[in-house]
């Protein structure tokens, strides 16, 4: 089968802004190419002594996109070029022009794979959380006091992005043993497999892509965690009542990693997800959207009990503090 490869002109900061733009819009593989050097630092992590850099001038950065040729696909098309093009009005992500071109099979789905290795993400107590590809059996990272084995599949998280590490050090920080907590837009399972690996007894999911189910399914029974008390809702929480009804009430911690255009309208609802003292933890949100999300959390009677930052991504701690 032959795919379409449509690759969107951008800059180097504003890669993050629009993969999670093309995200939203249902496009969940996605493909970065620009000129910018591992630091150091990024090279100590992913556990490798040299990565190519492309030749592309500096500041400047690829993002693309492969679909099929079908309905479904075209589809998908109009809604990524409407969100490319609603995110130019509040945003400077530079040329932002998009051109096609056609490729062969569906090598590039597993071409990401040779850049993604084993790495930590420091949580509360001075422990290391190892993430290591499900693809590496022989990987090891021996420092780690729990460890997730991960594919994301065609699903959303490996990890590695600033808005996951925010959400993994805020729930090991929060999550006690025999909590129930609710992780809203779960994409690859990743923050739903850490907070039971941190202690929680129950955990329920949603997420608006049915291809996320198998991905979370296989993540789980890697992990051993596939007889854990867990369940994945498909659907959309704002605007489908009768799904918010299944999902109940009295979560001791609600996390949601998504993008402030839905964290915002999800916040009238959190008052029924989470108990009393419960807490919500909010990532995805661009530090220069943060305050957006602040006020509807207040205005939905939350207050704020931290605020954490890693490069330009914001992570928000939130209690209810109305009558109940």
């Amino acid at each position: 089968m032959r795919y379409r490869k449509y690759t969107i002109k951008t800059k180097t900061d504003a890669e993050d802004i629009v993969c999670a733009a093309l995200y939203e819009a249902g496009i969940v593989s996605l493909e970065i190419e620009d000129g910018q050097p591992f630091s150091k630092e990024d090279l100590e992590e992913i556990f490798v002594d040299e990565v190519p850099v492309k030749d592309i001038p500096e500041g400047l950065a690829y993002v693309s996109f492969y679909l099929e040729d079908d309905e479904n696909a075209k589809q998908l098309l109009v809604s990524a070029l409407n969100a490319l093009e609603e995110l130019q009005e509040y945003s400077d992500i530079g040329d932002g022009t998009v051109t096609a071109s056609e490729t062969e099979d569906a090598d590039w789905i597993d071409k990401w794979k040779e850049f993604f290795r084993p790495f930590y993400i420091d949580i509360e107590g001075g422990r290391k959380m190892g993430i290591i590809p499900s693809w590496e059996e022989d990987s090891v990272l021996p420092d780690s006091d729990i460890c997730i084995h991960i594919d994301p599949g065609t699903a959303f998280g490996t990890g590695a992005h600033e808005t996951t590490r925010l959400c993994i050090r805020e729930l090991s920080k929060y999550v006690k043993k025999g909590c129930r907590v609710l992780d809203l837009g779960t994409g690859s399972g990743i923050l739903s497999m850490a907070a039971f690996m941190l202690g929680a007894s129950s955990v329920r999911a949603t997420e608006i892509d049915s291809n996320a189910e198998p991905v979370v399914k296989e993540n789980f029974v890697k992990n051993g965690l596939e007889k854990e008390d867990f369940r994945l809702f498909l659907g959309d929480v704002c605007t489908d009542g009768s799904l918010r009804g299944e999902i109940g009430g009295e979560y001791d911690i609600v996390v949601a990693n998504i993008l402030p255009q839905v964290l915002i309208p999800l916040c009238p609802f959190l008052e029924g997800f989470a108990k009393k003292d419960g807490m919500i933890i909010f990532s995805g949100i661009l530090t220069e959207k943060k305050e957006g999300v602040i006020k509807a959390l207040r205005e939905a009677g939350f207050d704020i009990i931290s605020e954490k930052e890693e490069k330009e991504w914001s992570a928000l701690v939130s209690v209810y503090g109305g009558d109940k």
